[in-house]
């Protein structure tokens, strides 16, 4: 009698094609997991990135930005907390030899054309180039678009924590301070929270700036993905220049964008434990749905048999033994 051989669980593994494998090497993942612990299949699944659905980024863009919103302004508006705050804020950055707003500010607003167009672009460019790049991002780099659009999110959601904690009076709010309210004075359309729009949205959350947190996820995702160079040194600018902005129209204290960093660390370090990398290494391009499926299909089509293991015998067709016919 031959020798019997028993197929272990590990023969089964080495000799059957791995669809898991496969779907990570379509999507361009480098990450090597093995088949048994690590992440549940569903998990990975998430993990991978993924080719952006346009109806479904309209609506959770939508969906986010009202919840933001409507949390943002429910924290209730701690105006003496706020103001107290803020004079903290005042008296530290003085302590430190940093407290430039004022001056910035009043030196700005002698020049009404350009403080003007500050106001402006503290009313617009906030919105507009954020959804801009994420559009850009959306099209010409769809493999990277859910880790980088995870570091916007993130980033929005834990400002909140810190409207929530910190509530602080914008420096044009003070109490007995020298700066100027440039929307105020110049009757331009320059922030949800002056003029007619001061009821509809919360004063007193100031810390962080999200005008910052934004516009440097907005300045580090170009410089790092243009490949044009003046297209990079625009995305390094304009974090800069929203910087001015913020502090000429006394809308921020210096500090507040210091808090919309952190917070922006914060989203980076997150997409980073979720994707296991930067939003920028990731591949640039990743298959539809319908292709991916077609390419594991084929790719376990044209998998080869497996082979049997060493000493064993192959398995031999039975023959069958002819029947003698009896007359």
């Amino acid at each position: 009698m031959g020798e019997s051989h028993v197929t272990t669980q590990e023969d089964r593994t080495a000799a059957t094609p791995s669809l898991v494998a496969d779907r990570a090497t379509v999507s361009g993942s480098t990450r090597v997991t093995s088949p048994r612990g690590g992440l549940l299949p569903g998990l990975r699944s998430l993990r991978s990135p993924r080719h952006p659905r346009l109806w479904f980024e309209i609506l959770l863009i939508a969906v986010s930005y009202w919840l933001y919103s409507l949390v943002r302004n429910a924290v209730p508006e701690q105006k003496a907390a706020a103001l107290r705050n803020a004079d903290w804020i005042w008296s530290l950055e003085h302590t430190v030899g940093l407290a430039f707003e004022e001056t910035v500010n009043q030196a700005v607003n002698s020049v009404t054309w350009l403080i003007v167009s500050m106001n402006y672009y503290y009313a617009t460019l906030h919105f507009v180039v954020t959804i801009g790049v994420l559009v850009w991002l959306f099209r010409r780099h769809p493999g990277r678009y859910a880790a980088t659009r995870l570091v916007l999110f993130a980033t929005t959601a834990v400002a909140l924590l810190g409207y929530y904690l910190f509530p602080l009076a914008p420096p044009r709010l003070m109490n007995g301070g020298g700066f100027i309210d440039t929307v105020m004075l110049h009757q331009t359309w320059g922030s949800m929270a002056s003029g007619n729009f001061k009821h509809m949205s919360n004063q007193y959350a100031a810390m962080p700036s999200m005008h910052i947190g934004w516009s440097l996820w907005c300045g580090l995702t170009i410089c790092a993905l243009a490949t044009a160079p003046w297209a990079r040194i625009l995305g390094l600018l304009y974090p800069v220049a929203t910087l001015v902005v913020i502090v000429a129209t006394a809308n921020h204290f210096w500090l507040d964008a210091v808090g919309g960093m952190v917070c922006l660390s914060f989203g980076i370090a997150l997409s980073y434990a979720w994707y296991g990398t930067l939003p920028h290494r990731l591949a640039r391009r990743v298959p539809s749905p319908g292709r991916t499926r077609l390419r594991l299909r084929l790719r376990l089509r044209r998998a080869p048999a497996p082979r049997p293991a060493p000493g064993a015998q192959a398995p031999q067709a039975s023959q069958a033994r002819p029947v003698a016919e009896e007359n």
